[in-house]
Parts: structure tokens; C-alpha cells; sequence
């Protein structure tokens, strides 16, 4: 057992960690209050392999490992939360075709997805039927050579602004065994947007609801078989969990060094706050927290990498533990700035504010223990 990185991990990690500070970091303040989406920094990453981090070669991707993927997007995140997550997600929809889709689909769109020449979104959840996915009314009904899809998805990332859209939708009857994914273009007719949602955090992406209202998508657009959409679906959440905890570490772990240097430099009753020993033990606690956190994802996404029958519940339990952690990291050292914390002129209020979804999507920290319960007790 060696929890040390490799020479290439390091470098993936170095690249990383430079472009995260290059151009993510000085901007990040000026996005969240300008809610902007900056999609021309997003092709700057596509350019370092970063939209395509476990495509496989052949179609423009980088064939990384899952570990290899969460190195990134801790690092990324460290820089700016919103935006690597809005990455994180673009790459969960771009495996999922290159994964499950045949060739000529693959062929059509990861070239382009890869540079990010596309964006892509994944629309699974509905407004009434978000936890319980399965419950979906979005229905595909075929005609002809096409599906015309009906319905609504709710809380998408890119919604009216993603290229493309990997959308699940009912083409048979109730329950899991009755979806099928589909890959959807915005200019398809009768697609739609609703207005942009009103967001405490994540405000350097756009979120909105996807409308269907006889939208005709090509047959040939379909991922795999009828059927198999939700079983596509959990698999791309499996790996959507590893990379949304492994923001939270990164998030958290800015907010932890912000923190760090805080205590070394505010002076209170004569001395730093660095020499008073309940702040040094709040700040070892919320190293402790994070570094426990970190170990549980990576050794998540190493039973991803190793297709163990765990996977799933290392997963969700990585997932739970590392965005409970992160977002109480990221709350102490709020805490720890006093006032200040709570100011728009420090980092930190945006870093809890951004980091407070991540106990929510990729399925909510409840179904974690859902799932982890239901492992536990096969």
C-alpha cells in the first residue's frame, strides 16, 4: 500500500495547480458577483486534456484514471469551486457517450466535446422527481427514425448556454428498467430554457430548467440500448461523486490555508491568533477533517479504477464524508475571520456559499447513507 502520487500524478497535479492560480483564482470574486460563465477559460483547460480527463484517446480524450481525475479537481478547485465543478460535469457527460454509445455517435460529438468546442450537460433530475430519479415523467416516444421527447429537467448546470445535453427519459414503463439516454443538440427543435435560478453559490455557471416539448431527437442519438439509461446514469454518478468530493477538498482546502494565514497575522489581546491553543486545536481538527476526507476519495476512486464490486459504496461514502467535511471546514474558517468572514471582501463566504451544494447534488448526502445502508446489508 503506497498513498504516495506517482512522477506523472505529480505532474498532472503541477498543471493543475498552475493553471487553477493562472486563471481561475485572480477572476473567481469578479465571476460569482458578475455571474459569469467563463466559457473562454474553459477551452484554456480543454486545451491542458482537462475536458476530456477519462475519454479515451482515440476521440481527443485524455484516458486518465479516476485518481488521476480527482488530483485535478481538488486542484482546480482550489482556484475557483463553481468552475471546476461546472468541469467536472461536462466530463461526466462526455464519458458517459464515449462509454456507452457506439461508435458513430462517439465519433460525432467527443472530438468536439473533448475541446470543448462543445459543452455538455447531464439531465437527470426532474422537478418532481429529484432524489428518487427513478420516478421520472420525461417521456421519448418513437416515431419513425426519431424519439420526440416530452417533459421538463430541473437544476441543470449549462442549461441554455451547453451545445449538447445528455438527457434521461422514459421510452418504456415505470421504474429504472424504462429509461434510455439520449444525446439532445440546443438547436433541436422544441428545446428550451427556463430562466436562470436565483442561486446562493455556484454562481459562475448558469442553472436552469430544460424544457422538452415535442422535441425530436434522432434515433442514432440514442446512448446504447432502450433501457439502459438509468443503469448509464448511476454509473456516471459513481465517478460524479469521486469529482464533486475531490472539489470539496479543494475548496476546503483554500478555505484551511485562508485560515492558517489569518491566525498568523490578526493580533488580539497582544498576540496572534496563532498562539492561542483553541484556535491551534480548531485548525487541527479541520486539517485532520480534510486529510481523512482526502484519503477516503482517493481510495474511492481507486476501487472506480480497479471496477471493485465496492465501488459504489466507497463511493457514496466518500462523497458524505469529504462535502460534510468541506463545507465544515469551510464554515470554521469563517468562523475563525470573525466579522471578516462574513464580508464579500474576503474569500470565505463565497467558499461555504459554493461549497453548500455539494451535500445536495450528485444525489443529496441522505441518499449516501441510502446507499451505503443498502451495501452494507446485500
Amino acid at each position: 500500500m503506497d498513498f504516495s502520487l506517482t512522477d506523472d500524478q505529480r505532474a498532472i497535479e503541477d498543471a493543475a495547480r498552475a493553471f487553477a492560480q493562472a486563471e481561475l483564482a485572480p477572476h473567481s470574486a469578479r465571476w460569482d458577483a458578475e455571474k459569469h460563465f467563463p466559457v473562454d477559460v474553459l477551452r484554456k483547460a480543454a486545451e491542458l486534456g482537462f475536458a476530456g480527463l477519462y475519454v479515451a484517446e482515440d476521440v481527443g480524450g485524455s484516458a486518465l484514471a479516476r485518481l488521476d481525475a480527482s488530483i485535478v479537481f481538488e486542484q482546480l478547485s482550489y482556484g475557483d469551486v463553481s468552475t471546476a465543478a461546472f468541469i467536472s460535469i461536462h466530463n461526466m457527460a462526455s464519458w458517459m457517450i464515449d462509454r456507452f454509445a457506439g461508435d458513430e455517435l462517439r465519433k460525432a460529438y467527443l472530438p468536439r466535446l473533448t475541446s470543448m468546442e462543445l459543452i455538455a450537460s447531464y439531465c437527470l433530475t426532474e422537478p418532481g422527481a429529484g432524489s428518487d430519479a427513478a420516478a421520472m415523467k420525461t417521456t421519448a416516444k418513437k416515431d419513425g427514425a426519431d424519439y420526440v421527447l416530452n417533459g421538463s429537467k430541473a437544476f441543470i448546470s449549462g442549461a441554455g448556454v451547453s451545445d449538447v445535453y445528455v438527457v434521461m427519459a422514459r421510452t418504456g414503463g415505470e421504474g429504472a428498467g424504462g429509461v434510455s439516454a439520449f444525446v439532445v443538440e440546443r438547436d433541436f427543435p422544441g428545446l428550451s430554457f427556463g430562466a436562470q435560478e436565483k442561486k446562493m453559490g455556484w454562481n459562475a455557471q448558469p442553472t436552469a430548467q430544460v424544457n422538452f416539448d415535442d422535441c425530436r431527437v434522432p434515433e442514432a442519438n440514442r446512448i446504447g440500448a432502450e433501457g439502459d439509461g438509468f443503469k448509464f446514469a448511476m454509473a456516471g454518478l459513481d465517478g460524479g461523486r469521486i469529482n464533486i468530493a475531490s472539489c470539496s477538498l479543494g475548496g476546503a482546502g483554500f478555505a484551511l490555508d485562508t485560515a492558517k494565514a489569518y491566525l498568523e497575522n490578526r493580533k488580539q489581546f497582544g498576540r496572534a491568533l496563532k498562539e492561542f491553543q483553541g484556535l491551534q486545536w480548531r485548525l487541527a481538527d479541520m486539517a485532520t477533517e480534510l486529510e481523512a476526507a482526502r484519503l477516503m476519495v482517493r481510495r474511492a476512486a481507486h476501487a472506480l479504477d480497479q471496477k471493485s464490486p465496492k465501488a459504489t459504496q466507497y463511493c457514496a461514502m466518500a462523497k458524505r464524508f469529504a462535502t460534510d467535511a468541506g463545507f465544515e471546514v469551510a464554515n470554521q474558517a469563517l468562523q475563525l475571520h470573525g466579522g471578516y468572514g462574513y464580508l464579500q471582501d474576503f474569500p470565505l463566504e463565497r467558499i461555504v456559499r459554493d461549497l453548500r451544494v455539494h451535500q445536495i447534488l450528485e444525489g443529496t448526502n441522505e441518499i449516501m447513507r441510502v446507499i451505503i445502508a443498502r451495501e452494507i446489508f446485500k
